[in-house]
């Protein structure tokens, strides 16, 4: 059973960081690519960043590029996302994501394994 964890949510100033930490158990992990959604509060789950399976390719929503990065420790079957100069409106929960399929991109669609959440508080 294909299960996710994540961890280091929590309350922050605006203009300071977090790092979310997602661990990945159940499966080969380095298959797999994987990433962050977020969900606000009244709004849709949207996309935040993915990596590919071996860490070549990443992607970022436009309202996080140059502000967050996504990584990955195969060996230790985990994915980070380093959230620097974080805005109010980064407020959400943060949801870890992998892809069903080996070798294909994470849509966030049905063939998406997804963590329980971690909440990120932004402070004015």
């Amino acid at each position: 059973q294909v299960q996710l964890v994540e961890s280091g949510g929590g309350l922050v100033q605006a203009g300071g960081s977090l790092r979310l930490s997602c661990a990945v158990s159940g499966r080969t992990f380095s298959r797999y690519s994987s990433g962050w959604f977020r969900q606000a509060p009244g709004k849709e789950r949207e996309f935040v960043a993915r990596l590919s399976w071996n860490g070549g390719t990443t992607s970022y929503a436009d309202s996080v590029k140059g502000r967050f990065t996504i990584s990955r420790d195969n060996a230790k079957n985990m994915v980070f996302l380093q959230m620097n100069s974080l805005k109010p409106e980064d407020t959400a929960v943060y949801y870890c994501a992998t892809s069903r399929t080996p070798f294909r991109s994470l849509s966030g669609a049905e063939d998406t394994y997804w963590g329980q959440g971690t909440q990120v508080t932004v402070s004015s």
